[in-house]
């Protein structure tokens, strides 16, 4: 099973964490279920730009972006080219190395999980 690790991040996630998870499911859902509370004010539906990440390692082994998530990335702070929206990656076959931004632009951030 592919693991994704995720690297540290002060408000989120200050140790890192690496688990494994099953392909398909979303580097959002993969977050909240083990307690790194990504923000999601759209409740991951593709609809806004809180839960941006970027694919540090295995970029190349996810789904390309669609032109919705094109779209919205282009609003995101720290915009890269390994920058995904987490509620739109899906795991793979491939291990993932994920960091979040240390910023996003959530004007309300919603409750913990």
């Amino acid at each position: 099973m592919p693991q994704v690790t995720f690297l540290p991040h002060e408000k989120f996630c200050p140790d890192g964490l690496t688990v494994e998870a099953a392909p398909g499911t979303s580097i959002l859902e993969l977050a909240h279920d083990h307690h790194i509370e990504i923000e999601s004010a759209c409740g991951g539906v593709c609809a806004c730009t809180t839960c941006h990440c970027i694919v540090r390692k295995g970029f190349d082994s996810v789904e390309e972006a669609d032109e919705l998530e094109e779209d919205m990335l282009d609003k995101a702070w720290g915009l890269e080219a390994q920058s995904r929206l987490a509620c739109q990656v899906k795991v793979g076959d491939q291990d993932l190395t994920i960091e979040i931004p240390k910023y996003s632009l959530n004007h309300a951030a919603e409750a913990p999980h």
